[in-house]
């Protein structure tokens, strides 16, 4: 049987699109043999969208409609849509229309035997100093700190297995960094060239503002990968080198003092030992702090250090890929 499919779409002030969109999609999906639902988010919407939504929702079975109450942001409509589609494959997609629904089948063509397909707006339709320059960027820099090579970590359109994001817990506005996350589990991914189109109505609800949000959370997501589990090897090594090297100041300095008979307390080099100690073992003692609040988020509620894709031979609970025991 094919994998059925959930097509989930955040919204936010995208009144003239819907119509358009929402054809498209079905027409596209009626095509192929997948069962399929079409999850919509909309987030905070005060253009009408929600009413038009309602109009979709109420002609078509395969139509779910999430409202939120106010604007919470990309991220948090991207989790909404996961929590409540039921897909096997769930599929992403802007729904300002640059998105091509046309798209679909060869996300759902490639993701077989993967885990997630990533879509790449290579010829991009946006202007080039305030959109696509700053992307290139982003993507360069999020691609080096995470050791994940993509080209376009903002393309919305992406297709997920529902075991892969059923996993991930997304906070902030880490939607962009969700194959990173993946990654760190063993996600198998692939980049495929997408269509991208001008957008149609309305405007762009990102600037470039949004550039100093993607660094801030590059430096979460760099932590969580690599340091989540052990934070004293995060502030381990820079508390050690300050506080010895402030070490190596204050001996060398005692020796000025007791061995050459020098005065030595007007001198700024003095200040500068005793602040890199202090700094030093105050950055140590955080890395400790760290280790003991990782311990207790892991434990208290039963998370995993692991992840477990099969087991072989073994009449073991494996479900959703936690340990047998552990919270799904």
């Amino acid at each position: 049987m094919p994998d059925s499919v959930s097509i989930v779409i955040p919204v936010y002030n995208e009144r003239e699109s819907l119509p358009v969109l929402y054809s498209s999609i079905k027409k596209v999906m009626d095509d192929l043999e997948n069962p399929y639902e079409i999850v919509f988010v909309d987030d905070g919407s005060r253009d009408g969208s929600l009413e038009i939504l309602e109009e979709i929702q109420a002609s078509d079975e395969n139509v779910v409609v999430v409202s939120f109450r106010k604007n919470f942001g990309q991220t948090a409509a991207m989790a909404a849509g996961f929590e409540y589609s039921k897909g096997d494959v769930v599929v992403t997609m802007d729904a300002d229309l640059q998105n091509d629904p046309a798209d679909i089948p060869m996300l759902l063509e490639k993701i077989k035997g993967r885990d997630i397909v990533s879509g790449w707006r290579k010829n991009r339709k946006d202007p080039f100093l305030s959109r696509r320059l700053p992307s290139m960027m982003a993507n360069w820099l999020i691609s080096f700190v995470t050791g994940v090579k993509l080209h376009d970590y903002g393309c919305t359109l992406k297709a997920y297995r529902r075991d892969v994001i059923r996993n991930i817990k997304l906070y902030g506005e880490m939607h962009r960094f969700i194959p990173a996350i993946a990654s760190w589990v063993g996600a198998e991914i692939v980049e495929v060239e997408t269509r991208h189109h001008p957008r149609r109505y309305g405007t762009s609800k990102y600037g470039i503002s949004r550039t100093i949000r993607v660094v801030l959370d590059l430096i979460t997501v760099k932590f969580l990968q690599s340091f989540s589990t052990r934070p004293i090897h995060a502030f381990g090594p820079p508390g050690l080198v300050m506080a010895g090297v402030g070490f190596l100041i204050s001996l060398y300095l005692s020796y000025e003092k007791f061995v050459l008979g020098e005065s030595i307390g007007t001198r700024p080099l003095l200040l500068l030992g005793v602040l890199l100690i202090i700094l030093g073992v105050q950055i140590i003692v955080m890395g400790l702090l760290g280790e003991m609040l990782a311990r207790v988020y892991h434990e208290s509620q039963d998370k995993p250090i692991f992840v477990v894709k099969k087991v072989l031979g073994s009449s073991a609970d494996i479900s959703g890929g936690y340990r047998a025991g552990g919270k799904p």
